[in-house]
Formats: structure tokens, sequence, C-alpha cells
């Protein structure tokens, strides 16, 4: 056959979008995945999360409606029934990613394993092919320390814990980032005793710390326990069997299931990228200038293997922007300045630009509490708030929304982080009454009405009222 245009390896999000990408431009493409396109949002990531939260969302509004004056009672959760919810979500969305719907929008889809034998040429399963460029898109699996036993101990990741047909009546989560956080609030929703442990000194260590209080108080709630601030020395206890986590203060996790929720790390290491000369750094992840082009001049890489922000939303940004560099020979640039992320919990973390815990000297915080967020009051979800970071011109830099749909309410202030929009702009906008989006605006609101008192606007505002009287 003849080399293809472009050879896209991985068909995840970002080789999918590559893929799709480089086909729309007039490209010949070649997209070779060992496994089922998808990636793991699909399979293991984002749809069957969101699904199990669903669930667990439901049973947690059931046994809270007595609040609202209405009187319910869960009488019991079917797992299987829960988990055949999960299947069934993944059954609907999967046709998008599949070999067929890739085929219909131009690509050429092979199953198989491709390792590079040049800087032009790869084998897949035996076959050598040569490219005339290509994009690297393995993506990253869950990471497991180097903990004494925890193999031993054969525990679940995110990838792996979709197989589970029973409730694990005791299940300890290693991790409180993101995923650790919100697989242990379903699970515990569903009726799990769950414990998290997590080895900062609090949950969620890269978000707002009260934004961590936030959801630290609703997994409590939730019926949770938190441990925070000491580590696992120790793991006893066979595959599925249960065991303990030994910890570094002295005390024990017991479980009856385990799962790690501590990090990924790159699908690397079979691709034998040394024979294309590719670089990667010292954790595996290729090594990509800010065009996403790697150490080989033909070859770019895109999606979590480059150690960008391990997201759905990046990897789709990466396969755009690698794609149409590498098939148009352009010089698109991608931002890690403004990357939006989400935490599902209930309620969810979402959080944009410069960090609103501590922002940089010069720069302000504008505060607006949910308790003032007439739709939050209704719906009885005040625990949360709006924090918005900007500058002296009051240009938005940052944001930190907690509260129901906050990943929603998130999207208008990424766009401002982006545009260099300023707070009066959002102010000035018309938002509709009564919802979550109110936080921001009312904020940016305060920040416009606080600037009014300052002179020289105050002056300037003192001599427009003295004249009109």
């Amino acid at each position: 056959m003849n080399p293809p245009d472009l050879l896209v390896i991985g068909g995840g999000t970002a080789g999918i979008v590559a893929a799709k990408t480089a086909a729309r431009l007039g490209a010949d493409v070649l997209l070779v995945e060992r496994d089922e396109p998808g990636g793991d949002c699909l399979w293991t990531g984002c749809v069957p999360s969101k699904a199990l939260l669903a669930a667990a969302d439901a049973a947690a509004t059931v046994r809270d409606a007595n609040r609202f004056g209405v009187a319910a009672t869960v009488t019991g959760v079917d797992f299987t029934s829960v988990m055949g919810r999960v299947r069934h979500a993944i059954a609907q969305i999967s046709p998008t990613d599949s070999p067929d719907a890739l085929r219909a929008a131009g690509v050429e889809v092979r199953k198989g394993t491709a390792r590079f034998t040049g800087p032009t040429t790869v084998d897949v399963d035996g076959d050598q092919l040569r490219f005339s460029r290509a994009v690297i898109a393995t993506g990253a699996t869950p990471a497991v320390p180097n903990v004494p036993g925890l193999t031993d101990a054969a525990p679940l990741t995110s990838d792996t814990i979709w197989a589970l047909t029973e409730l694990p009546t005791r299940l300890a989560i290693l991790g409180g980032g993101g995923i650790g956080c919100e697989l242990g609030q379903a699970f515990a929703r569903l009726g799990a005793e769950v414990t998290i442990v997590e080895g900062a000194d609090r949950l969620l260590p890269r978000e707002d710390p009260r934004a961590a209080d936030v959801v630290a108080a609703a997994l409590a709630a939730d019926g949770v326990k938190v441990v925070t601030g000491s580590t696992v020395t120790q793991v006893s206890g066979t595959g599925g069997g249960g065991g303990a986590l030994h910890m570094g203060d002295g005390s024990r996790v017991e479980f009856d299931q385990l799962l790690v929720a501590v990090g990924r790390h790159p699908n690397t290491a079979s691709l034998a990228l040394p024979a294309a000369g590719v670089q990667t750094d010292g954790r595996g992840f290729i090594t990509v200038d800010a065009r996403l082009r790697t150490s080989n001049a033909r070859v770019w890489a895109a999606g979590d293997l480059t150690g960008h922000p391990q997201f759905t939303h990046v990897a789709g940004v990466h396969g755009s922007v690698a794609a149409s560099n590498a098939v148009l020979g352009l010089r698109r640039k991608v931002s890690m300045t403004a990357v939006p992320r989400v935490t599902f919990t209930t309620p969810e973390v979402a959080a944009v630009g410069v960090g609103t815990g501590s922002p940089p000297r010069g720069l302000q915080v504008l505060h607006w509490g949910n308790e003032h967020v007439d739709r939050a009051v209704t719906e009885g979800a005040t625990d949360g708030f709006t924090r918005v970071v900007t500058d002296h011109r009051g240009r938005i830099l940052g944001a930190t929304v907690v509260g129901p749909r906050a990943g929603e309410v998130l999207a208008e202030l990424t766009l401002a982080v982006t545009r260099g929009l300023r707070a009066r702009d959002l102010a000035g906008v018309t938002h509709p009454y009564p919802t979550y989006g109110d936080g921001p605006w009312n904020a940016a609101i305060g920040d416009v009405q606080a600037r009014l008192t300052r002179p020289p606007a105050a002056a300037v505002i003192g001599v427009l009222r003295r004249w009109r009287r």
C-alpha cells in the first residue's frame, strides 16, 4: 500500500480527533488501534464514571427528599442493574467512535499494535508500514505505586473497577484527587463503606483549599471516611480477598476491595520510540514543543502521553492541532494557560487559570457565596461559592466554582480567561435568572461597583451627578 499522509497510532479521543481532522483536510489517514476505538473516556473513564455518579445521585436524592417535604425511602440498590445502566450508556455512545464511523469519515482503521522501526516506518503485528507523517496518541494507564504488598493485593484501578459484579462492603481508595473523590462518593451513596486515603494534608490538593473543605464535608455527610496526611507503608492481603492498608502512623484501614487512584503514566514503553528518534522525559512522557511536534520532525504527539493535563477536552484540542500541523504544515500552538478542569463530586468543583487559593501578589480575588445565589437557596445547595481572580485592570485570570453544575458555570469564565475579558464585560451581559450563573455574574458586578468608589471613577461620578443637578 502507498504510505498514508498521516499515520495515527492510538484510537482514543486524541487519535480519533486527529484522524477525522486530517481526513476532513483531504489526507489519506490510517489509524492503528490495538483494542476498540474510543479510548479511556468511553470505556473506563468519563462515560462509565458519570453514569455511575448519576445512579449514586439518584439514591442520594431520594434519601434526602425529606428536607423538601417529600416522604421517600431507598429500599435497596440493585448493583447489577446499576452496572447494567453504566454499560448501556457506553453502548449508546460507542457507535460515534466505532471503526465504521471512522471509515465513514474517510479514515482507514486497522486493529493491531504499532511499534516504530525507523523514523518513517512502523511494524504492525509483523507488517512493515511506511508513513509520511505520524501522530502518536496512545494515552496513559492508571499508575500503581511501589508500595510493599500492593501488587499482591490485586488492587482495582479506574480501568478495572467496571468489572465489579457486587457492591464492595468495604472499599478503600488510595488517592484523594478527582477520581478518588468521585468514585468514593458514588460507592458510598450506593451503600459501600468507603475510606479515602490521601498522603497530602487535604483532599484535592491542587484545588482551592476552600473547595477541598466543601468536598470533604460533603463526603463526610455521605458516610465517607477520609484519612489525610499519612502515607501507606505496606498493604496486606491477596487479590480479591480483602486486606488492610498499614499507615505510617501505625493505624490500619481494612478493606474488602482496594481502588488505586494516584495518577496515570504514559503508554509509550512498547512503541520503540528510540528507533524513530522520538525523545521522552524521565517519566516516559513524549517531549513535544508548543506545536506538539516531537524530536522527530515527521512525528507529533497528542493527548495524555505528552505530560499536559490529562483531560479528554485537552486530548481533543491536541488531536486537532497536531493533525492540522502535520497535514498542512501549519504552526498552530496549544496553550495551557486556560485549561478548565472539573471534579464531578456533589457539589462539583470547577477551576481554570490562576488558582484562587493563594494567587500571586498584586491580584485580587472576588468571592460570592452560594448562600447569596437564589437558585442555590431554592434547591438547598448553598455549600459552595464562586471565586474569581482579577488583575489591577479587572481582567479575569482564573476562577474556581463550587456547586451544582459548576462545570457548566465555568464555561463562561473559561472564555473570559481565554479572551482577556474584564469583570465589567461579564457584569455587562444580561444573565438568565435564577441560575447558578448568578455566582460569577454577581461577583463581577461587585467588582465593578467597588471600582466605581475609587478615584478617579468616584470623582467623575461626582462631577456628573452635580452637573445633572
